[in-house]
């Protein structure tokens, strides 16, 4: 039995693009337990529940995180809708499940690209955020902003897309297909990628599902979870199916993600065909009375948003649980066990986002 030594792991490393925080215990070069620390940020984004009014709030709900913030002002705007009764009209909705699953392209390719770079392939890196700007490129011609857009309120959105636009973006996404489909053939087949990360890090299905993991890290051990599967915003009338692998390593999380990547794409140009005509917008009138639960899928995986109102303009209690809190336990069982040269590897493939998980 080697000694045993305490090494802190972040919550600066010049691999992660997140300041997680772990204390590794080591036996030798090998890790025997991990303990997360929590709260090494901090925002106050709750408390501005009581200084905000509910339609503002929006825009701070948005900001919960810069990658996932779309689908934070969807969750938010779903819950206060179902407290108040408004029915979303069906085009918001679709346009809605657009901007969502560009959401997930970019976060997406922005995480393949970190990984590559984790594993020291600098090519497939640039390749993989090169393809990313052809995603935010649309984002920003349809909504103005690049990674916060601004564009869903309570009752439905702010701007419309134009059919001629949405013609022209499911174009540019059959443009950029073969691209996609490249990169994922590569994160696929390729033997430095498959050597870096196939065996590593696994986690199996049953411990994926008792340990509470959500989004592509359950998907990746197997796990059919996927909220989008209940049919919220449009996902009821695109054909939704899971993408799911079954090894439950490193290698079937990424592969997860490329996957989804293509798959969001095929939603998109579903949703563009099946594109109602009216309005993208249901007037608000008075002030939310009441408390909902409202679930997405965001990119990392199931966001809750809990709203409590008493029917003034500022709701009483908001409170965000993110993928990145619960994938944490699944982590720590992740990392025990393996070489502390592969630590960095294991955490980037929960995609954590420190700024979601501490508010």
């Amino acid at each position: 039995m080697g000694n045993r030594i305490v090494v802190p792991f972040g919550p600066q490393h010049p691999v992660l693009p997140e300041p997680i925080h772990l204390d590794l215990v080591l036996e030798d070069e090998r890790v025997v337990e991990a303990v997360p620390t929590i709260g090494y940020v901090h925002r106050g984004l709750e408390k501005l529940v009581e200084k905000r009014d509910f339609q503002d709030y929006v825009f701070i709900a948005e900001r919960i995180c810069g990658i996932c913030s779309f689908t934070h002002s969807v969750t938010y705007c779903n819950a206060i809708e179902h407290i108040m009764g408004i029915e979303v009209p069906p085009r918001a909705q679709f346009i809605r499940t657009i901007w969502m699953e560009y959401s997930r392209m970019h976060s997406h390719l922005l995480w393949l690209g970190l990984a590559a770079d984790a594993m020291g392939f600098e090519n497939l890196f640039m390749n993989a955020w090169r393809l990313r700007e052809e995603i935010l490129d649309d984002m920003e011609a349809t909504t103005g902003g690049r990674v916060i857009q601004g564009s869903c309120k309570v009752g439905g959105i702010r701007r419309d897309i134009g059919d001629e636009k949405l013609g022209e973006m499911v174009d540019h996404l059959k443009k950029i297909r073969p691209l996609l489909e490249e990169s994922n053939r590569i994160f696929t087949h390729d033997q430095t990628v498959r050597h870096r990360m196939r065996g590593l890090g696994t986690l199996t299905k049953e411990e994926a599902w008792d340990l509470g993991a959500v989004g592509p890290t359950a998907r990746g051990s197997g796990c059919d979870m996927d909220v989008r599967s209940s049919g919220y915003s449009a996902y009821g009338e695109l054909g939704f199916k899971p993408v799911t692998l079954p090894h439950g390593d490193c290698l079937d999380r990424c592969l997860v993600r490329s996957e989804e990547v293509l798959a969001a794409v095929d939603l998109v140009e579903r949703a563009v065909a099946k594109m109602p005509d009216g309005p993208v917008e249901e007037k608000v009138k008075g002030n939310p009375d009441g408390e909902y639960f409202a679930f997405s899928e965001q990119p990392r995986g199931e966001c809750m948003h809990y709203i409590k109102a008493n029917g003034k303009k500022n709701i009483v209690r908001h409170r965000v649980r993110t993928p990145t809190l619960t994938n944490i336990p699944p982590l720590v069982k992740m990392l025990a066990g393996i070489d502390l040269a592969d630590v960095p590897v294991v955490v980037l493939t929960i995609d954590p986002c420190i700024g979601c998980a501490e508010r």
